[in-house]
């Protein structure tokens, strides 16, 4: 690993556990094994690595929501398969996606308008299946746009508990969740198969792991 992989590393690690204010740039050096002084020759400021490690982590799962519903296909479909693997990323990658989930606000406006607008075009996809779902008539759902937060918090929640030593093997694990989800917008057609291979395939490719 090199030295600048192992400042990201660490600063996933402390921003995940410490939180991005309670982590100094000492405690960032001492992970990394560097220098205090060499440390900036690899990380720029401290908000420019958080910055880039949320860029990082948000084009990954857009990259891999858009290849895993591409071509369309029913709202139904496009809605499990997000779900699973918005589950399979958040527990195969738990403290970054913690990073991003919890530590955005401490960002500058500067530095936070690009990282919310990748959010925001990865939370267009969920939306669009959702509004397509109501508009066909085979989610029925009162509230759409908060039940998408409801279910976008839900999957989340899976980076701050999930272990493989549980109950549920992840596959079991992101197929409970997105029958939740079907359940949750009232979904009116046949249960439905989430293509949890496909979905495993493009966590394994983009995160480099083995799912």
């Amino acid at each position: 690993m090199s030295s600048r992989e192992r400042v990201r590393a660490a600063a996933v690690k402390l921003f995940a556990t410490k939180g991005f204010h309670g982590t100094g740039i000492r405690d960032l050096a001492q992970e990394a094994e560097l220098s205090s002084a060499s440390l900036y020759h690899y990380m720029g400021t401290k908000e420019d690595l958080l910055a880039e490690i949320m860029h990082t982590a948000l084009n990954r799962l857009l990259d891999a929501a858009r290849e895993a519903t591409a071509g369309g296909g029913d709202p139904v479909h496009r809605l499990r398969t997000l779900v699973a693997l918005h589950v399979l990323a958040h527990a195969v990658g738990p403290a970054e996606t913690r990073v991003v989930d919890n530590e955005v606000d401490v960002l500058s406006p500067a530095a936070r308008e690009p990282v919310v607008a990748l959010r925001d075009a990865y939370e267009r996809l969920w939306a669009a299946a959702i509004d397509e779902g109501v508009a066909a008539g085979v989610f029925r759902v009162e509230h759409p746009a908060v039940t998408r937060l409801a279910l976008l918090e839900m999957c989340s929640g899976v980076a701050r508990w999930y272990s493989p030593r549980g109950p549920l093997a992840l596959d079991e694990l992101a197929e409970h969740y997105a029958e939740l989800a079907s359940r949750a917008l009232g979904c009116t057609s046949a249960p439905g198969v989430t293509d949890l291979r496909r979905c495993r395939e493009i966590v394994a490719k983009e995160w480099g792991v083995s799912v």
